[in-house]
């Protein structure tokens, strides 16, 4: 796992292997052709529209949490009115993080999101610690739990009045994540096709439930809005925790950010798809709640499970079957945006020397990254294994606003260590001190209320430290020599099976073309 200096691969620890046209190049003609067209210019292709990155934003940021349990902020807020408020905040806070991350993104053009960008500011052992958390609990762990979810409501309408089976829903959940691991190796395009259509789906249900509580407001039912503010929990400590939950609700508005070489025209393309995105996902929230609320008492919205469910079976009678299969619809493209991000950062972290170099290769017909998304596969599957794997969540909200606010952190560090940089859009630096501001505040709350979770995060991070001085930061030389062999003979059979090479970086001269214009 040697750093690549300057931007250029470091092929050293390329030694062990054999290239893969000569351990595993086909016969035939064609192929033959295709690779020689293709080896000068190995990368992954800009395949990814505007169109395609607002239904990724959209896709993620909208998850089952919206449909299941809105409870999370009432809970604490303990009254509609300030409830809204706060659902109404955490969307003005995303949209802040999400425009500098739109600066971010089109000033430092490599993806990979927070990780690309600490890396770039703060330098490599941060940026390892941040994907040692991501690739050891956050985003299997994530993964995992979208995909059961997915499977709890796949197959809710067989058991209607029961728990479904423990192994069934785990198989289903296994299934899902190998058919869209299988859809992504194939071709970039089928991944932001199923994204696509799953979006729509989820979206279309939302507007079916906002449509839905807007008639029953006009017919009067207003009751629950009376009073709205009466006994609202003003405590400090209540109204960060709902905070807290609207945010994670809103999460996923840096999506777009992990596949920045992927989009077409990103200087262009990633600003506006934010831009497009948050407003929308802030408003379907919102609304969404206002006609939770108009149909259900707070006791009501508390005591549910799924509050879609609940609210499709006071109001929608013969079609509320419809809701469940809406849910899953929406866990599956939340879990298909998940593995083409999540993918993409162990490329790039791959790709930079702090992984192995066999999850940097892509296929050399399809350009996609197969190894990366074959081993974000494996590590889902590994955690659906495990029964409590919902704990797990808990252990990672501490290092996820960490992480988060150090990256924007790390845009004011550029704005003062690098103010010539060609920068396609800038902001005002009211918008990432605001947001840094919040972030510690968001990295306090749970170190507080959640001490022993957090103190758990913080381990789990600092356990990178031994891996990053072993895999990364000592020579090749230096290093066991049976890593090597290992990590050789692993990478030549991935060459082979996955008929996939090193990527290229690009040159200096043509970063600098590509910055200038």
């Amino acid at each position: 796992m040697e750093e690549r200096a300057n931007g250029t691969v470091a092929h050293n620890s390329l030694a062990e292997y054999s290239p893969i046209k000569e351990a595993g190049k086909p016969d035939s003609s064609d192929s033959c052709e295709m690779y020689e067209r293709n080896k000068e210019t190995m990368q992954l292709k800009k395949e990814i529209s505007l169109l395609n990155g607002i239904s990724l934003i959209v896709g993620n940021m909208i998850g089952s949490g919206i449909f299941v349990s809105p409870k999370g902020v009432l809970i604490y807020s303990a009254s509609y009115g300030l409830s809204l408020i706060i659902w109404a905040t955490g969307g003005i806070f995303s949209v802040f993080g999400a425009l500098c991350y739109a600066e971010l993104g089109t000033t430092i053009t490599k993806s990979g999101a927070s990780y690309a960008y600490i890396l770039e500011a703060f330098g490599s052992f941060i940026a390892f610690i941040r994907l040692w958390t991501s690739l050891l609990i956050v985003e299997p762990t994530s993964q995992a739990i979208i995909a059961i979810t997915f499977a709890n409501y796949i197959v809710q309408p067989v058991f209607p009045s029961c728990e479904p089976p423990y192994v069934a829903c785990r198989l289903i959940a296994a299934a899902c994540i190998c058919l869209l691991t299988f859809i992504n190796c194939a071709y970039v395009k089928w991944g932001t096709r199923v994204q696509d259509v799953f979006t729509y789906a989820k979206v279309i249900a939302l507007i079916v439930i906002i449509i839905t509580g807007i008639v029953k407001l006009c017919q009067g039912h207003s009751g629950h809005f009376q009073n709205s503010f009466e006994g609202s929990s003003w405590d400090l400590g209540d109204i960060s925790l709902a905070l807290y939950s609207a945010l994670f609700s809103y999460s996923g508005w840096d999506t777009l950010n992990f596949v920045t070489e992927e989009i077409k025209n990103p200087e262009r393309n990633l600003p506006l798809a934010i831009a497009v995105s948050m407003p929308i996902v802030t408003v379907i929230y919102i609304l969404t709640n206002i006609a939770y609320y108009t149909v259900l008492d707070i006791h009501a919205v508390l005591s549910s499970d799924a509050v879609a469910v609940t609210f499709s079976e006071e109001t929608l009678r013969f079609m509320q079957w419809t809701i469940p299969i809406m849910l899953a619809f929406s866990c599956y493209g939340g879990l298909n945006a998940s593995v083409i991000a999540v993918s993409r950062l162990f490329f790039v972290g791959s790709r930079e020397g702090h992984l192995p170099d066999l999850l940097s290769m892509i296929h050399i017909g399809r350009f996609t990254p197969v190894p990366a998304l074959l081993f974000n596969c494996t590590m889902a599957l590994i955690y659906l294994t495990v029964e409590d794997v919902f704990q797990l969540i808990n252990y990672f909200s501490f290092s996820y606003w960490f992480f988060v606010g150090l990256s924007i952190a790390g845009q004011l560090y550029l704005r003062w260590k690098e103010p010539d940089r060609p920068r396609p859009l800038k902001l005002s630096l009211f918008f990432p001190i605001a947001f840094c501001i919040c972030s510690v505040f968001l990295v306090v709350v749970p170190l507080y209320s959640d001490t022993i979770n957090s103190l758990i995060g913080i381990g789990i991070a600092v356990s990178g430290i031994p891996v990053y001085f072993i895999g990364v930061y000592l020579p090749i030389s230096r290093r066991p020599p049976f890593i090597n062999n290992i990590l050789g003979a692993i990478t030549e059979a991935t060459q082979v099976l996955c008929y996939s090479v090193l990527t290229e970086m690009d040159s200096e001269d043509k970063k600098l073309e590509t910055k200038s214009n």
